[in-house]
């Protein structure tokens, strides 16, 4: 079952507690990109239409030594999906395969 592409987004708020943002990307209308900014501090960020995803350094400063291993993990879980991401795309069946397939084009099995 194939659904159309979305973007899911919660917001939690509970009195005494900080607050909870959670971003669900569901969409091939993704860009992702990194630059430095004109002060000179990095950026990574994930874009669709309807939602943007900034990672800086910590409180907007000078590059910490934690900066350096979230960027470590960023790379490192980028890295995992793309593998995954790489290896389903080869199991799956083209176009062709499902034509093939007897019933999938509309005759019977």
């Amino acid at each position: 079952m194939l659904r159309d592409p979305y973007t899911y987004v919660t917001l939690s708020l509970s009195p005494g507690n900080p607050a909870n943002v959670g971003i669900s990307f569901y969409s091939p209308e993704l860009r992702a990109g990194a630059s430095v900014l004109d002060s000179g501090r990095p950026y990574f960020a994930i874009t669709s239409p309807s939602v943007d995803v900034t990672v800086s350094t910590t409180a907007a400063g000078p590059v910490t030594p934690r900066d350096v291993e979230i960027a470590r993990q960023i790379v490192q879980a980028a890295s995992r999906y793309l593998a995954e991401c790489e290896r389903l795309v080869t199991q799956q069946p083209t176009d062709s395969d499902q034509l093939a397939l007897p019933g999938v084009d509309g005759s019977a099995a």
